[in-house]
């Protein structure tokens, strides 16, 4: 994901030097049109009722809890209808086109573990991640680690924003219980250009002025855009062999396929026709539950090929 983006801002800035209109024309049009085919590989999906547990890891303010949490509460079906559109409720509903022969996954809000003194260091590696994981439920769940802005973690800054994978809990009868899992970093303070952006300049590329967070946090809504990410990217190939495209090892799924893109007419350095907040000029494309509002990653719809966004 974090490849495609810089190679398509490279590719802006050598173009604009020369001709700064066509640029920009022809890199809209090839956003927009060069996601590639998802192929199923035959694996499991996420299906049925899911759990979503949260492992904060470090100090986390009461505030960016709420934002988190209003975002996941946001995902469920039965918020559609009282959400004001375009909703993040119907943002996911994307997803639902990938289960054309399984049962769709219902996403509740499950248990919170807060762990503010980090019990295993600031400086962790993917077998802290998946350690810390494991605190959630053992199945039927996602479990969600988010580590503050002060805790380093293995690569992150250098090559990702998050992750998400899979993990094995007690043995039942004989098979190896398995739970999804997903960890997001705050970026803020260590590298907001290239996991916060739209709302930090990036490190790369065109220098536009960066956009105002919805909910005027740079670090927690930039740890909502990779969340979400890697969400439908966990519901659509939580164990490694669903819908992706590409090396197995670092895979192009049903968001990051669709990287950079959030409304029509993105281009690389460009985030695309956003909503605008009148009074506080904050951009986002989706409402969520208590008068939430989001900036969620356009995805890759399976029924046209193409990256679906709500804007």
């Amino acid at each position: 994901m974090a490849s495609i983006a810089l190679f398509f801002l490279h590719l802006l800035f050598l173009l604009s030097i020369f001709q700064p209109s066509l640029a920009t024309r022809r890199l809209t049009e090839l956003v927009q049109n060069s996601s590639p085919l998802l192929q199923y590989h035959n694996g499991a999906l996420l299906t049925g009722d899911i759990s979503v547990n949260l492992i904060w890891y470090g100090n986390f303010k009461p505030s960016q809890k709420a934002i988190i949490t209003d975002f996941i509460t946001s995902l469920s079906s039965a918020s559609l209808k009282s959400q004001i559109q375009p909703s993040v409720a119907t943002w996911w509903k994307t997803t639902d086109k990938y289960y054309s022969k399984t049962k769709k996954p219902s996403l509740r809000l499950g248990k919170q573990v807060s762990d503010p003194d980090c019990s295993l260091g600031k400086s962790l590696t993917d077998k802290h991640l998946l350690q810390l994981a494991a605190n959630g439920e053992p199945t039927n769940a996602v479990n969600i680690v988010l580590t503050a802005k002060d805790v380093a973690v293995s690569r992150f800054c250098s090559g990702r924003c998050g992750t998400h994978g899979h993990g094995s809990s007690s043995i039942v009868k004989g098979k190896s219980n398995k739970f999804a899992y997903i960890w997001v970093g705050n970026s803020e303070t260590q590298c907001p250009g290239q996991c916060a952006w739209p709302f930090h300049q990036p490190i790369y590329g065109p220098q536009g002025a960066p956009l105002i967070a919805p909910n005027n946090d740079v670090g927690v809504d930039g740890m909502v855009i990779n969340l979400a990410t890697l969400l439908a990217g966990t519901a659509t190939n939580p164990f490694g062999n669903g819908y992706y495209q590409g090396d197995a090892g670092a895979p192009l799924e049903a968001a990051s396929s669709c990287s950079g893109v959030y409304a029509k007419g993105a281009y690389p350095g460009y985030a695309g026709d956003l909503l605008v907040e009148s009074t506080t000029g904050a951009s986002f494309n989706a409402h969520g539950t208590n008068g939430r509002k989001y900036l969620l990653p356009a995805l890759f719809d399976p029924s046209t090929s193409k990256c679906s966004t709500l804007v």
